[in-house]
């Protein structure tokens, strides 16, 4: 069977290479277009180390790219990670179609910050999806799917790179091997349960200390690493990474406790405690780090 793969980043390359251990007949790659000053895609650097041709359409939407695909005379594409958006002429193209990894239970957390959005939401579990694309956003029928628990302190990092990135590659090589035996399912999506809750953005990621302090764990693990959490200290934009719910007591926002740990900041019902940050012009530090270069004093409010 021959295929084509779209994509970008580390997933990217990780179902790439998963597919060529496994000796499929790779014939073409896509990938995102350059962008100038940036480092080459990984995808696209390991693709062409391996021989293989690869192309950086600006469009999905027109005959050039159709004509693209086309030329391939591909049997499947297989998308990862892909952020263009792709007509229906291109996505059908491939003798069986198009298959695409989502890292949610579609038809829930359609869009771009899936895997934020559970974690910040409180969800117990999550996971991911393997369907067939069409030009609507994340709703065409499902392959398969996978799900996985949302630890109690899972980040949004943690979440992706222990388990929905490993899985999904995985998964993406099974919805491959489905095809080929020809019993791949098309599992309608239940629109009706469907959500979407676009781009997790700073706006969104604002602490309020006033909310109860799970709550408020939930939106730093969600935002971290991407956007990051964020409260003002003396004014300057403060994110938040690293922490902890505790069980202090004090007003909302108040610094509680300052410790070699870090420091502690009270919420509604108990508190965060805060292990690494990043000031205004500055990389990431450790709280300890912060508290020394601020002097910041057990009393001071945050936000």
């Amino acid at each position: 069977m021959r295929l084509v793969i779209h994509g970008q980043q580390a997933f990217g390359k990780a179902v790439l290479e998963k597919l060529l251990e496994r000796g499929e007949d790779v014939v073409g790659v896509f990938c995102a277009p350059q962008k100038e000053g940036r480092p080459a895609d990984p995808l696209q650097e390991f693709a062409l180390e391996k021989g293989l041709t690869v192309h950086q359409p600006t469009s999905w939407k027109n005959k050039e790219a159709l004509d693209l695909i086309n030329s391939f005379e591909p049997d499947l594409c297989v998308m990862a990670f892909v952020t263009l958006l792709v007509s229906n002429d291109v996505l059908n193209a491939p003798t069986h179609g198009t298959i695409q990894y989502h890292p949610s239970l579609l038809p829930l957390h359609r869009g771009p910050s899936s895997i934020n959005w559970p974690i910040i939401q409180g969800a117990n579990e999550t996971g991911l999806s393997i369907f067939w694309p069409d030009e609507g956003l994340d709703e065409g029928p499902i392959l398969l799917q996978k799900k996985v628990e949302i630890g109690a302190d899972d980040t949004l990092g943690s979440l992706y790179f222990n388990q929905l990135f490993p899985m999904g590659v995985d998964a993406m090589v099974e919805g491959v091997d489905l095809v080929r035996r020809g019993n791949a399912p098309r599992l309608n999506q239940d629109h009706s349960k469907s959500t979407y809750e676009s781009w997790c953005k700073k706006s969104d990621a604002e602490v309020d200390w006033g909310k109860p302090a799970q709550e408020v764990y939930n939106l730093i693990r969600g935002c971290n690493p991407q956007p990051g959490a964020w409260t003002t200290f003396e004014g300057n934009e403060l994110k938040i990474f690293d922490s902890k719910l505790v069980d202090p007591t004090g007003a909302p926002g108040e610094v509680v406790e300052v410790f070699d740990g870090g420091f502690i900041v009270a919420a509604k019902h108990g508190g965060i405690l805060i292990e690494r940050v990043r000031p205004p012009n500055s990389g990431k530090i450790t709280a300890n780090e912060f508290v020394a270069n601020t002097g910041m004093k057990k009393g001071t409010f945050l936000g």
